[in-house]
């Protein structure tokens, strides 16, 4: 299923997705806001919820953790670790919740673009088909967030 808006396109793989979008900003600003929490507390969580912990040792082999809060308050625990930092190129990073089972791998893509940057998001790894889809439409909404925070940056 491959869905298409403004500056974004989606679309499932046997056992991930991708997502593609532009964003108006220079390409170390949008790297920047996934690797500095000052910028991942304002985007990095879909609409209605808010990441008030964020953090991690940028570099392979480094750890990362945040929290999401429900907008019941409930609080949700995830990390990983980097495989890879290119800065302003690219990031591969391991993606698990606390207590979960699945483990999946996010690539993060960045390049130059006539309207600003181009993110290629890759998340594969997935053990169903309805965890792929909950993940691929929770970060869809975060990039919507990510636009707008980049707009007022």
């Amino acid at each position: 299923m491959a869905a298409k808006r403004n500056n974004s396109a989606s679309k499932a793989t046997p056992n991930g997705f991708i997502i593609t979008r532009i964003f108006a900003a220079p390409r170390a600003l949008v790297f920047a806001a996934w690797t500095k929490p000052v910028h991942l507390k304002k985007w990095s969580a879909p609409n209605s919820f808010t990441i008030p912990v964020s953090r991690g040792n940028l570099k392979a082999g480094g750890e990362w953790r945040a929290c999401m809060v429900s907008p019941q308050s409930e609080k949700l625990w995830l990390g990983g670790v980097y495989r890879e930092v290119v800065k302003n190129e690219r990031l591969i990073f391991t993606h698990k919740w606390q207590g979960g089972d699945e483990e999946t791998l996010v690539t993060v893509d960045f390049a130059d673009h006539a309207r600003g940057t181009k993110m290629t998001f890759r998340q594969t790894g997935f053990s169903s088909a309805g965890s792929r889809a909950g993940h691929q439409g929770g970060w869809a909404q975060c990039f919507d967030r990510l636009a707008a925070h980049l707009a007022g940056t």
